[in-house]
């Protein structure tokens, strides 16, 4: 029996479609601000942990080497596509979670800082929406999982 075209070349896969190059783009655009934040912390750690610590949550130090494996290393396997549905479903939980964390906006007072969390509150909502997709639907065509 002859081998199809997508066992063959992992990276171009024959009979592609609109939708699974939409996929791929749409996971390393879901994955870039993730990436961006992850590389960030590890170049300041320290404040990151402070950060961490003046939301008032205990091991900021650990909450920040959490923050970045999340950031980067899961991040990344949703962007490889390579236990895409389980790294979504995790990236997923890690925003709403962060989201009520560190932008609280209903517990601020000035109007200003409240209307900043309420949009980065919306957004970290939004996103773990867009993991959701991943996890529900896999990671597309252009992935290690195909899927």
């Amino acid at each position: 029996m002859a081998a199809s075209a997508d066992q063959i070349d992992p990276v171009l896969v024959a009979g592609a479609t609109s939708s699974d190059i939409a996929a791929l783009i749409g996971r390393a655009l879901l994955v870039a601000l993730f990436l961006l934040s992850g590389f960030g912390k590890i170049h300041d750690f320290a404040g990151t942990a402070a950060y961490i610590g003046s939301k008032g949550l205990p091991l900021p130090a650990l909450g920040a080497a959490v923050a970045i494996v999340m950031e980067v290393g899961v991040a990344l396997l949703v962007l490889i596509g390579w236990k895409a549905r389980a790294a979504a479903l995790v990236l997923a939980v890690f925003s709403a979670v962060a989201g009520v964390l560190f932008h609280a906006y209903w517990a601020d007072a000035d109007a200003a800082a409240r209307m900043g969390d309420f949009i980065n509150f919306w957004k970290n909502v939004s996103i773990a929406g867009g993991f959701l997709m991943v996890f529900a639907f896999g990671p597309g065509r252009y992935s290690v999982d195909r899927g």
